[in-house]
This record gives C-alpha cells, structure tokens and sequence, in this order.
C-alpha cells in the first residue's frame, strides 16, 4: 500500500475527503518524524513506537571492492511494533500459551 491507497483508505473509513485525510496524514507524519529527530520517543499505544537510536562505529565491506571500511556512527529512526499490531499481523492460535 502506497500513501495515496492510504489517503484512499483513511478517507473511506473516517468519512472525510481525501484532501482531508492526505492533510492529517501528512501532518502525522511530519510531526512524528519532526519528534523523533529531536530525540523524542512517540508512542502511539497499541500501534507501536518511533524513537531515535544511537547506531555504533563498525566495520564493513565496499561492496565494489570488497575493501574492509570503517562506517562511521551515527543516529537512525527505528520503529517497535506495539501489542495489538504485532497479534493482528500473527494472531495467537488456540493453544499456544
């Protein structure tokens, strides 16, 4: 699903236009995204969480040339799927508790 079947969707659902549902999309996004380049933590409950990681110096390889290369540290977003969203992409069957 691309952003405009997601415009598409959220329309249908919340019963609003689409350049309605596009403009709370997009200010969602921008805000979570303005958020966690701050270094805030956004949760959305159920859902799941953004939040800003620290990744580590490390090594690796250029692809090209198979040269050993050092990659440099840096911050990276990351995103934890809460509860709810992790059981309705790989429901609990019976028994398995």
């Amino acid at each position: 699903m691309n952003k405009g079947e997601l415009v598409d969707k959220v329309a249908q659902k919340a019963t609003v236009t689409k350049k309605q549902a596009d403009a709370v999309i997009t200010a969602a996004i921008e805000t979570i995204m303005e958020a966690v380049s701050e270094g805030d933590k956004v949760t959305l409950v159920g859902f799941g969480s953004f939040e800003r990681r620290h990744r580590k110096e490390r090594e690796g390889r250029n692809p090209k040339t198979g040269e050993k290369m050092e990659i440099p540290e840096t911050m990276v977003p990351a995103f934890s799927a809460g509860k709810l969203f992790k059981e309705k992409v790989a429901p609990k069957k019976a028994g398995d508790e």
